[in-house]
């Protein structure tokens, strides 16, 4: 039976960005642009990045985001909206979020991102006039913040992929989906995973949730052709280690 035609297409560069599966949807009001999103905010919405500076292009004042159909959200994707915002903000414009589904609101508490967008309508009465060097001052401090978390933050991506063997970008996964799932910010996370090295118990919904994720990730992990064949074969060759507690 010959194989379809698609399968014989070669791969290229292209073909392997991850796809994007999320959908924006604009309409006008008044001098702002309501901007409804859909789908999965993660690094496949990187490719939306034109399409909202255009939409933003188009407004007077700037734009609102509807973020409650957002099914997932990571930091790619949150990068993506920080991107748009900062972009305003060289236009003497603002982003707003009117409104979040569950999964962004723990994403924008747990990075702190939420008091980045104003919740003021601009163009609405009463409204105080946009202060961009308000902004931009605000921003700063997020920045620096982030600035003093990060090292502990790759210090506990380092004992993530030491641990359970693997990548930085899946140890990173981990940490996210842990940080999510037990609503402890990352900084916080990453400090009870330091301590633990020095002998500190992890509480124990912290370690559920880390085996879930840890456990999430290698469903995902391709499995090299022939690997029971070289690890002995058949039904009693042995399984991946389990995850470390």
């Amino acid at each position: 039976m010959p194989e379809p035609a698609h399968s014989a297409q070669r791969l290229t560069a292209l073909d392997a960005r991850p796809s994007c599966l999320a959908t924006i949807e604009a309409a006008a009001a008044g001098e702002r642009t309501v901007v409804t999103c859909r789908g999965e905010f993660d690094i496949g919405a990187q490719e939306l990045r034109s399409e909202l500076y255009d939409v933003l292009d188009r407004s007077a004042t700037g734009v609102d985001l509807d973020l409650d159909e957002v099914r997932f959200c990571d930091c790619a994707g949150l990068n993506v909206l920080l991107d748009l915002r900062r972009e305003a903000l060289d236009q003497g414009k603002t982003v707003t979020v009117r409104a979040y589904s569950p999964s962004v609101g723990r994403l924008l508490d747990l990075t702190g991102a939420r008091e980045l967008f104003v919740t003021e309508n601009p163009g609405s009465p009463g409204a105080r006039p946009v202060d961009v060097d308000q902004e931009l001052r605000l921003e700063v401090d997020q920045l620096r913040r982030a600035m003093r978390t990060r090292p502990a933050i790759d210090v506990a991506r380092g004992i993530v992929m030491a641990s359970f063997g693997l990548s930085a970008e899946d140890a990173w996964t981990v940490l996210v989906a842990a940080s999510q799932n037990t609503n402890i910010k990352m900084r916080d996370l990453a400090e009870e995973l330091t301590s633990a090295v020095h002998g500190a118990p992890v509480p124990e919904q912290v370690q559920q949730q880390m085996a879930a994720a840890v456990a999430k990730v290698r469903e995902t992990e391709p499995t090299p052709p022939d690997v029971g064949a070289a690890a002995g074969g058949g039904a009693g060759s042995a399984g991946p280690p389990p995850a470390a507690a």
